[in-house]
């Protein structure tokens, strides 16, 4: 009897157990909300591509400045404003008379063809092996060239640009007589160019060098007449009416 009232026992006891799982279960199966299925990972969108805004400042490797084709236009316009200018100064000159020339003009024919073979020669003999003596007559800027000059020009009133080299310096020095040469340093830190490519000035009122290295315009009266100077000899003279800067 009591064993079977022990069995019974046990057997209630284990269908407690298994009513309350079941239940738990159930509970647990009703408490806990059902997951949501999984769902497939959504393709990830590629960046929009920049769009190229246009800039209209300078890029990288553009060139700074004008092309080629500019500045040749460019230089062509102002040889052109040059050339319009001269031709109008001509003409003005022309209405008083006066005659622009270049240096070329104050050589007779045949006169560069000479002077090439002159100095030829001198350069053959400074060559020879002799040398030239320091300190000795020889050792001087020599002079090249002849006093043959173009007769037409005499008592012309002209107009012609070159150097100017005084006969006295200084910041005061007021001259009334001077050379005009073609190219600056002659007669000082250079040889003298022939006597026919070196003019002798004469004004009537003394005039106040500035700058030495600065180009002008020699206007007046020109004649075949020879001056002998320390610096160097002319076959020109020109009486002077005007003297202005020469602009390049």
């Amino acid at each position: 009897m009591k064993t079977l009232k022990a069995r019974t026992v046990s057997v209630l006891f284990a269908l407690g157990l298994a009513a309350c799982g079941a239940a738990s279960s159930t509970d647990t199966a009703e408490a806990a909300p059902a997951k949501p299925a999984a769902k497939a990972a959504a393709p990830v969108a590629a960046p929009a591509a920049a769009q190229v805004q246009p800039v209209s400042g300078p890029q990288v490797g553009d060139k700074i400045g004008e092309t080629a084709a500019d500045r040749a236009a460019a230089r062509e316009k102002k040889a052109a404003e040059r050339a319009a200018a001269t031709k109008k100064q001509d003409a003005e000159l022309a209405a008083k008379g006066v005659k622009r020339i270049g240096w070329e003009e104050l050589m007779p024919e045949g006169e560069e063809e000479r002077l090439a073979q002159m100095y030829q020669a001198q350069m053959a003999m400074l060559y020879s092996g002799a040398g030239v003596a320091e300190g000795s007559a020889a050792d001087t800027a020599v002079q090249v060239g002849t006093f043959n000059t173009v007769k037409e020009l005499n008592g012309k009133k002209i107009r012609i640009p070159g150097y100017t080299v005084p006969f006295e310096y200084g910041a005061d020095a007021q001259i009334k007589e001077f050379l005009l040469v073609p190219y600056f340093g002659a007669c000082i830190h250079s040889p003298p160019p022939p006597p026919n490519q070196t003019i002798f000035v004469i004004a009537d009122k003394a005039i106040k060098m500035k700058d030495l290295a600065q180009a002008v315009w020699i206007e007046g009266t020109i004649y075949t007449q020879t001056q002998e100077s320390e610096l160097a000899d002319a076959a020109y003279t020109i009486k002077l009416t005007g003297i202005e800067e020469y602009t390049y």
